[in-house]
């Protein structure tokens, strides 16, 4: 029996986009969160949560994007806010029927990138994005 990458597992790219698609927009219509989406590059956001999924899951992707640290500086995201897309995540996981044991995996990958997210340690949810906070550069369209 041959060992499958969590990337596999998950259905490899197509799939990644889909549950990405559907997670970018849970996480648009839930008003715990979606304030501090309120600037962000819709477009770049799916485009490099594909890339940084496929890559920390074991697909043959290069990721691109900017380091958490720095996309997330200056965002003021609450411990609440943090676990609310948590949430979404995991109710888009399940709604695809990922196995729990393919979720525990993927989120044991996602949970220790909370201390580079996460600025404010406290429960509340739906607090704005600072005016400070500085957004990434758009995609370069090719």
């Amino acid at each position: 029996m041959s060992h499958h990458t969590l990337y596999e597992r998950l259905g490899g790219g197509a799939a990644i986009t889909a549950v990405v698609d559907d997670f970018a927009a849970r996480c648009a219509s839930d008003s715990r969160i979606n304030a501090k989406f309120a600037r962000t590059d819709i477009a770049r956001l799916k485009a490099m949560l594909v890339e940084q999924i496929s890559a920390a899951t074991g697909g043959k992707v290069q990721y691109t994007g900017r380091s958490m640290s720095d996309t997330h500086r200056g965002m003021q995201v609450t411990a609440g806010e943090f676990d609310a897309l948590v949430e979404d995540l995991v109710a888009t996981l399940n709604k695809f029927g990922v196995a729990d044991a393919s979720q525990s995996q993927l989120l044991g990958i996602l949970g220790p990138l909370r201390g580079d997210i996460v600025e404010v340690e406290s429960p509340a949810t739906g607090t704005p994005l600072p005016d400070s906070y500085q957004t990434a550069p758009p995609l370069a369209t090719v």
